[in-house]
């Protein structure tokens, strides 16, 4: 069965990591869920990281803000694909989450997706999962098209009510 593990650095980002985790759960893949401070638990990370893929892990969501080292501290340790989710922060909304995240070292990528950007780094791990696991794959075309004709619906119902202004 799929794993993804999505790690924050705080347990106050569970409200920015719980759409990810929930959507990856309706696909049915399991997610290990954890509060791992890059900084205030170094040697937890490290065992974290480098004991991944024994546990079954195959994608890493690390959610953090302001320094926001988690992810490249996880991803220094391990061959598995990291994605940074940066946490909006009251000090520069974000901004210096997504920097701190995005601008990793030659040789340790961290695959960054937008500011409070649960969802969309929840899909990102499933479609790295969509890769190796077929159903996965075939559950993200159904989501994608449930996508497109909500959109369709949406321009119908515009176009109809514009007729009234």
């Amino acid at each position: 069965m799929a794993k993804v593990a999505v790690v924050m650095g705080s347990k106050s980002d569970l409200g920015v990591v719980k759409p990810a985790i929930c959507l990856i759960k309706s696909f049915g893949v399991e997610v290990e869920a954890r509060v791992i401070s890059a900084h205030r638990t170094p040697e937890e990370a490290h065992e974290f990281s480098t004991s991944a893929i024994s546990r079954g892990i195959e994608v890493i969501i690390c959610a953090a803000g302001k320094a926001a080292h988690l992810g490249g501290v996880i991803a220094a340790s391990t061959t598995l694909p990291v994605i940074g989710l940066p946490v909006k922060t009251d000090m520069m909304g974000g901004l210096d989450s997504l920097l701190s995240i995005v601008q990793m070292p030659s040789g340790i990528p961290v695959a960054t997706v937008g500011v409070n950007g649960g969802e969309n780094a929840g899909l990102l791990a499933l479609q790295i999962l969509g890769l190796k696991y077929p159903e996965i794959a075939l559950k993200l075309c159904e989501y994608k098209k449930k996508m497109k004709d909500k959109i369709n619906a949406d321009d119908l119902a515009l176009q109809e009510e514009s007729k009234q202004f």
